[in-house]
């Protein structure tokens, strides 16, 4: 009987280098594939860590040759700008917040690359997320990973059945700790490499200033929940809701940032008590089991990735909108951001928070 042929996206990182590993010692017929997205040539040579970068192709490169695998770079230049950076300018100049590692998950690492995976043979796809695949009752799930603070469900929510059959996450049965611990005793350089936390293609963390140099940002008025003129800001894409820091304002307390006005260019100030509520619309939703739930269906429901989950009930509005009602208000709710819906450590399903109230 042939070996399982498994694909699996490597980043230069420890996890995903682990996870190779892994596979290999469960007895995979391993690949090891790079993909190059980067759209900056002077990023790509001189950022250091990142996915988009010169040094983590050699680092996975290294580790292809260290656990003896084939090793390809894909080219994948062209759909990231068009699905992700795209995404991710448009969204910021119509005043929402987005995620743009959600959509890489949903259109690049389960999408192109799981459907490039299956032309080369592959019988799954496999990368370094904290996450856990299992099949329950004829239903494919996926739970938290083990290691709960590095848990990385909230990035996957896109993912359906389909997906699921097809996927391998060696990662989500260890800590950091002992992935890290693995990595040394097999001597890969990278086993205490930094975790890279910032958007791969903002190396610099300065979306501003990137989104500036593609699309004209114009200065506008800071107003109050009165239409009363505050001040001037530098440019919706600089703000996010329940923001309070940067704003240079002097009010004589503290200002929040409570809602951003495409249309107008306005940023609207408020107090803290005006960022909290207990409802929100979300769209494009994904149910993992493909299944219908009953309205009321009580979930633990999460508004950012670093949020903690907090008890609301669902109710379906259509086949691509529901209504999250949470037990408690939520502080800072923002548009393009993700919500995502757990039943204890089984990730339901999710959506983009489409408005609130």
């Amino acid at each position: 009987m042939s070996k399982k042929k498994v694909v699996i996206g490597l980043s230069g990182g420890v996890d995903s280098a682990v996870a190779a590993y892994l596979l290999k010692e469960h007895g995979y017929e391993v690949i090891g594939v790079m993909l190059n997205l980067s759209q900056n040539d002077e990023i790509y040579l001189l950022h250091e860590g990142g996915c988009c970068s010169l040094s983590s192709v050699l680092d996975a490169r290294k580790v292809a040759e260290l656990l003896d695998i084939p090793f390809y770079v894909l080219n994948y230049k062209e759909v990231f700008k068009e699905k992700i950076v795209d995404y991710f300018v448009d969204e910021y100049v119509s005043g929402k917040t987005p995620n743009p590692c959600i959509e890489c998950n949903r259109h690049i690492k389960f999408g192109k690359f799981l459907k490039s995976a299956k032309t080369l043979g592959a019988d799954y796809v496999a990368t370094g997320h904290y996450a856990r695949v299992e099949k329950e009752n004829d239903k494919y799930v996926l739970k938290k990973g083990v290691d709960q603070r590095k848990d990385q469900t909230y990035m996957l929510y896109t993912l359906t059945q389909n997906h699921l059959r097809n996927i391998v996450m060696p990662c989500g049965e260890y800590t950091k700790e002992q992935v890290r611990e693995i990595a040394k005793k097999i001597g890969m350089d990278i086993h205490n490499k930094k975790d890279s936390e910032e958007i791969c293609f903002v190396p610099d963390g300065n979306h501003g200033k990137f989104i500036s140099e593609i699309k004209k940002v114009e200065e506008g008025n800071f107003i109050d929940k009165n239409g009363k003129i505050l001040g001037k800001h530098k440019g919706i894409i600089y703000y996010t809701i329940g923001q309070r820091k940067g704003l240079n304002l002097s009010l004589g307390k503290p200002g929040y940032v409570i809602e951003i006005r495409p249309d107008t260019n306005e940023v609207v100030i408020g107090d803290e008590e005006d960022i909290f509520f207990n409802n929100a619309i979300v769209d494009k939703v994904n149910i993992i089991s493909g299944e219908n739930f009953e309205d009321g269906f009580m979930v633990q429901a999460k508004i950012r990735y670093q949020a903690k989950p907090c008890d609301a009930k669902l109710f379906r509005i259509n086949d691509d909108e529901i209504k999250v009602v949470f037990d408690s208000p939520q502080r800072a709710m923002t548009k393009g951001q993700s919500l995502v819906f757990y039943d204890g450590d089984i990730l339901v399903g999710g959506g983009i928070i489409k408005e609130y109230f």
